[in-house]
This record gives C-alpha cells, structure tokens and sequence, in this order.
C-alpha cells in the first residue's frame, strides 16, 4: 500500500481538544485553517498550556462549525458553558479565569496561528503505525489515548513506524514532499514536552512514561533517519513548513503522499 493521508486533525484553541476534519485550507503562514487560531494567555502574556498547567487537561471545548460558538465543560462536572468568541469575549476571560484561578485572556490570530516552533509552521505529521508502535510500549495506553497524546495535525497510513523519520535530514537542509497537490518541507523530529506523559483527559502522569519512551524511541531508531537530528529521544511525529505558493490549497483526506527529495537551504 502506497503512504496516503489517514487522518486531519486541528486544534482550535491551542493546547484544547482537537476536531477530527476531512479537509483542512492551507494559509499563507503554512499552518492549516483554524488550527491553534486561538490560545489562552496569562497575564505575564505567557501560554496557559498543558506545560504550565495540568487543568488544562480537565477542560473540555468544542466548537461549533463557524468557530464562533465555543462550548466549555468542566470533566466529571456539571460546570458547563457556551460563549460566542466575539460578542462575549469579556464573559469567556472571566469564565477561564475563574477556571485557572488567575487573569485569562482569550487571543485569535487568524494569520499564523501559535505555532509550538515559529521556524515549523506548518502541520505536524505522524504515522499510524508509530502511534501504534509507541502506544505498544505502555499497556494502560491505548493507541487512541497516545494519538490524542501526541496532538499531531497529519497521520499518515500506509506505512511502518516511525516512516516519518525520514521527512527531516541534517541541519540546513529540508526534506520536500507532497500531500494531494500540497507540497511539505519537513523540518525536524518534534521535541516533546511534559504533555505525552500525562493522560489527555485526567492529566494524570503515566509512570516512567518519559524514562521509557527514551528507551525504546532509542532502540527503535530506524535506519532511513538523520540520527544527528536526535540530540535527546524524547522527540516524535515531524515539524513542517509549507510555502506561501500552497497558500489555499486544500488537503483531502485519503489524498497520496510522496517524498521528493532534499532541499540544500531549509530551516533548522
């Protein structure tokens, strides 16, 4: 079977639940419409994210299909709210402050987004066969669980674990491939933060999670990577960019996905 693009997820708010889509516009930034097109600040204007803040982790959001209306639930509460993102924004900050217990402001950028790496901002892409490689690993995990762990936007089929591996080469150079009639720059193996160890729903933190992963991501190293790029083995699913010249292209579930070949003047 020939790699093709299994799934599209984006994440509205980032750092918030995903929405499973079956196409995703790209923008002039790279990144894919809506995805992370919203972010909770404090009020030192740092990112109120799984990182910083395990509660995030007990906040349930959903939008409607305009990104207009956003619904909020507190998990295993009956703490719910619905808020339109313009015209109640005051009431939204007051709702998440009140939530965190600090200052919370509610900020859009339809243009970039808020990228994890501002040099990579396109999708993030993974594979099914890693997240089920990696979900293997850890008994209480199921794959579904790691996939929501992992947060990437692209998961490709069709191929073995850690396929993607491949996407990045040395330092300065990009690897370039093709979605449907998108073309990717892959620019690096993504470093993980504290968020893959905890339980997406709970926030609970899975034993040894990290100390494990190290491990076998180690040992599972395939050979058609760039072990270079792998200062440390705590990293998984790759970083894109993607061309201004892509810019409202539209990515289709399903669509082909063919590597290209290397690129001499890439981002590190």
């Amino acid at each position: 079977m020939s790699p093709y693009l299994a799934a599209i997820s984006i994440y509205p708010i980032k750092s918030l639940d995903g929405i499973d889509v079956n196409q995703a516009k790209i923008l002039e930034s790279g990144a894919l419409q809506h995805d992370r097109e919203f972010a909770l600040f404090d009020e030192q204007g740092h990112f109120v994210n799984g990182k910083r803040n395990a509660k995030v982790h007990l906040l349930r959001s959903r939008f409607d299909a305009e990104f207009k209306t956003l619904s909020l639930h507190i998990q295993a509460t009956d703490h719910k709210a619905i808020f339109h993102v313009d015209d109640q924004r005051t009431s939204l900050e007051a709702w998440l402050s009140d939530y965190f217990g600090f200052a919370v402001k509610f900020v859009q950028n339809t243009i970039n987004g808020f990228p994890d790496d501002i040099n990579a901002k396109g999708p993030t892409v993974i594979s099914t066969g890693t997240l089920e490689e990696v979900a293997s690993w850890f008994p209480e995990v199921s794959v579904d669980e790691m996939r929501l762990r992992m947060r990437a936007n692209i998961e490709i089929g069709g191929v073995p674990p850690f396929w993607e591996d491949q996407l990045f080469t040395e330092t300065g150079r990009f690897v370039q491939f093709q979605v449907g009639e998108v073309l990717f720059e892959g620019i690096n193996p993504c470093q993980r933060c504290i968020v893959p160890a905890r339980d997406s729903q709970t926030g609970k933190l899975t034993t040894n999670f990290q100390k494990i992963f190290v491990a076998k991501r180690k040992e599972s190293l395939p050979p058609w990577t760039t072990p270079t790029r792998f200062n440390h083995f705590f990293r998984l699913s790759v970083n894109t960019n993607i061309p201004v010249s892509q810019a409202g292209k539209i990515l289709n579930q399903g669509d082909e996905v063919r590597i290209l070949g290397i690129s001499e003047s890439g981002q590190s």
